[in-house]
């Protein structure tokens, strides 16, 4: 009886690394194929061959020097700006919100998170023109603050991850600390903060990787201010029709090179980005 069971955990193992096996290599596969188009001195989006005939560097070098029509670089380097005061602003306002409604009871709690909860079900987009007009009554349109304070701002409905991955700190630690002497501001700062490494993580990778994924509203509110535009419209830009056949490959390689960072840091905060998602902050 326990051989056949062991055979048939095995089996079942078996089964499954197999298939997460064929799903890694449907997930690797378009990565390679990008960075081999990337690589292809051919120009055009379709050639009746499927790998190129000829390998090139060039695609990368002319992002960085062939900048009178596309300027990669000032695209690039928006996009970092945006991402980075985005990911501060971003982390600072959940952290808050979330430890508010975490450890805190006041009257309407419980209103104001059922408010959140259903202000987050309904699609960003739906709200761009209001915020397109709103932006440019104070002045702010096509403007890379303008980006910092749409993305800051939506990202305030995220803060259930966060909620509940402080919930399930003890709150023993808190009232030991109260005993203490410890007040609330000591008590986050010095107990429930590093413990809280991977929802911190989390939390900014998440708010950090949002303006290089946006096209929608980054393209309502810069509308024809091509030099204020982030990496994600403005690669866009060389797959448009005209541009198609002779930037397709430079386009290629544009998202490779921003893949690269993002790749980076993913992989060197994986750890906490797991334990943020699963929600665990404190055993035994």
């Amino acid at each position: 009886m326990m051989k056949s069971y062991r055979a048939a955990r095995r089996l079942t193992n078996g089964m499954v690394y197999a298939i997460l096996a064929v799903l890694a290599v449907l997930w690797v596969l378009p990565i390679l194929y990008l960075i081999v188009l990337s690589l292809r001195e051919e120009p055009g989006a379709y050639t009746p061959y499927l790998l190129p005939k000829a390998y090139t560097l060039d695609n990368y070098t002319a992002l960085f020097t062939d900048t009178a029509l596309f300027n990669y670089p000032r695209w690039l380097s928006n996009t970092l700006f945006v991402a980075v005061c985005t990911c501060v602003i971003s982390t600072v306002t959940i952290l808050m919100i979330s430890y508010c409604f975490s450890r805190l009871r006041f009257p309407s709690r419980r209103r104001f998170m059922n408010v959140g909860l259903i202000m987050g079900m309904f699609p960003g987009f739906m709200s761009m023109i209001a915020v397109y007009h709103l932006l440019k009554l104070v002045g702010l349109d096509q403007s890379l603050i303008a980006l910092i304070l749409v993305y800051s701002s939506a990202s305030c409905l995220g803060y259930f991850i966060a909620k509940g991955f402080f919930d399930t700190i003890p709150r023993a630690l808190d009232e030991a600390a109260t005993i203490d002497g410890a007040n609330r501001n000591q008590i986050f700062w010095k107990i429930t903060l590093p413990l809280s490494q991977p929802i911190v993580a989390y939390t900014a990778l998440t708010s950090f990787i949002a303006p290089f994924a946006d096209f929608i509203f980054v393209s309502v509110i810069m509308k024809d201010n091509y030099q204020n535009y982030t990496i994600a419209l403005g690669l866009y830009q060389m797959i448009t029709r005209e541009n198609l056949y002779r930037y397709f490959t430079r386009f290629c390689a544009g998202a490779v090179l921003i893949a690269i960072p993002i790749t980076i840091l993913f992989l060197c905060m994986q750890k906490y980005y797991v334990e943020g998602v699963t929600g665990g902050s404190v055993k035994g």
